[in-house]
């Protein structure tokens, strides 16, 4: 690809991009959010057609001009997004062959449709059934599942897009490794990622792009290049450290749970979440630890408004009173908000402007007789673009037009509009890069520095070393350890993540 520009609305989101990856290799591409990364790969296959931008691609030694998804994919270019394109009320087969259905005489063949399936799924590594509905699997098994299904067009380049933002380790490790056997059986593949510890695992050579422009590619075949020298890169300066120094100012109790549990929404007989007791103090971040399916977010939401699960049971209590948290507004007034983990499905309207995401869950304080006060609602809007550092132009931008971290960045916006003494924050960093991480935790520094009370969600563990000030951890729904800072590593969390209920 060579000298690529893209504007959108006049700003320029590519600026003389070029990028070169060799046959049979596994590239990377670093880059902090609202680099150009995905841009520039929908640009390479057809998302942005010719002609919507300027520069050339050439691919197998040819100028190449696609129009559409499906002339790059007749090329034998398959791009996989951060947001998986699969149908989940579909099977895995149908999902599969969707769109280049297995036909005999104009009707889909089903016995050939479930064999050519399992073949494709026994070559990714998954033993399920073809005809298991897509919902019904994990997203690890379901980003295998997108891959089968770009293997089924006789794939060239495979483009993966945050493959493993929403993985946990085993899957990620798993979906590597599959990378890796690709690359054996000569299959060439980019990877976008903000994971650089798998970018220098897995890749041969990283570009690194910055503000829309091509800064090095860098060979990481000898081991010599380290994060530090990648992430120079990324965001043009030295992070000298990962965490924003803070000095903890803690003082009394601020939130307390009681013998919290809850039960699964589908089947009331399980736990999801059993007898958990813990409290947070104001100017404290406590970390919740777990692996998947721990019942960290399920404790979060379940607290927040009982919006998961059934059978709930458990007291809450705020400095030192007993207060009701069974509805979303009883939670909100009394002081607790939660940002989720899944910001574009659940945090934000993303066909909304910021100015209107930011307003939501406040509307009634920018309400005179029933009617938002608009000139209200844009003034603080405006305030919170300025002190959050959201970076865009202009509150009506759409928030789908934002990064993964301008978009947190409002998210909190939000939530800090209804003036909360709480806030769980749900893998408030996951798909960010760390230039942006880094800001993230500077505003979490500076509202416990308000005298607020913080807990933090997160799957990675140096996020939670280098944060909390205490970290809870759990497993199987349990409550299995209370940690302090001084006492925390990985292995002692990992030991507490991963204790069975016996031993609990």
């Amino acid at each position: 690809m060579r000298d690529i520009v893209k504007e959108f609305s006049g700003v320029r989101a590519l600026d003389g991009v070029n990028i070169e990856v060799r046959r049979g290799e596994v590239h990377g591409i670093c880059g902090e959010n609202g680099a150009g990364k995905s841009t520039l790969m929908k640009v390479l296959s057809g998302v942005y057609p010719y002609g919507s931008y300027e520069g050339t691609i050439e691919f197998d030694g040819h100028e190449v001009r696609y129009r559409t998804i499906n002339d790059s994919e007749a090329d034998g270019i398959v791009i996989i997004h951060q947001e998986l394109a699969l149908s989940p009320y579909l099977s895995i087969a149908e999902n599969i062959f969707l769109g280049n259905e297995v036909q005999r005489f104009g009707v889909i063949d089903w016995d050939e449709t479930n064999r050519r399936a399992a073949e494709l799924l026994a070559r990714v590594g998954l033993s399920e059934n073809p005809a298991t509905i897509i919902q019904h699997i994990g997203v690890g098994k379901q980003q295998l599942v997108e891959i089968a299904k770009a293997l089924s067009k006789d794939v060239k380049l495979l483009i993966l897009d945050e493959p493993t933002a929403a993985l946990n380790d085993e899957d990620s490790a798993h979906l590597l490794g599959l990378i890796e056997q690709l690359r054996e059986q000569g299959i060439t593949c980019i990877i976008i990622s903000h994971k650089l510890k798998e970018i220098r695992r897995i890749a041969d050579r990283v570009t690194v792009i910055r503000d829309g422009s091509t800064i090095e590619t860098l060979d990481l075949a000898d081991g010599e290049v380290g994060e530090g020298r990648i992430i120079r890169a990324m965001v043009g300066r030295e992070l000298s450290a990962m965490f924003p120094d803070r000095t903890p100012d803690i003082g009394d109790v601020k939130l307390r749970v009681e013998n919290w549990t809850v039960h699964h929404p589908v089947d009331p007989d399980r736990l999801v979440v059993d007898d958990v007791t813990f409290e947070v103090r104001a100017g404290e971040i406590v970390g919740f630890a777990g692996l998947m399916g721990a019942g960290r977010t399920e404790l979060a939401m379940s607290i927040f408004g009982h919006s998961y699960g059934t059978g709930i049971r458990g007291e809450v209590y705020k400095d030192g009173e007993r207060i009701s948290t069974r509805t979303i507004t009883e939670a909100i007034a009394n002081g607790l908000a939660y940002t989720t983990e899944d910001r574009k499905h659940f945090g934000l309207n993303l066909i909304g402007d910021i100015q209107v995401n930011i307003s939501a869950a406040a509307a009634r304080r920018l309400a005179r007789l029933g009617i938002i006060d608009g000139l209200r609602e844009n003034q603080v809007a405006e305030g919170y673009r300025t002190s959050m550092n959201i970076k865009t132009p202009s509150v009506a931008t759409l928030t789908g037009k934002l990064s993964g971290g301008n978009q947190q960045k409002v998210v909190l916006s939000k939530w800090l509009q209804t003036g909360p003494d709480v806030l769980i924050l749900d893998e408030p960093t996951r798909g960010i890069d760390v230039g942006a991480k880094f800001e993230i935790y500077g505003l979490i520094n500076e509202l416990v520095a308000q005298g607020k009370a913080v807990i933090v969600i997160s799957s990675e563990m140096p996020e939670l070393l280098g944060l909390a000030d205490r970290i809870y951890t759990l497993s199987e729904g349990r409550l299995t350890g209370e940690v302090a800072r001084e006492d925390a590593n990985q292995e002692v969390l990992m030991r507490l993540m991963t204790m069975g209920k016996d031993e609990s």
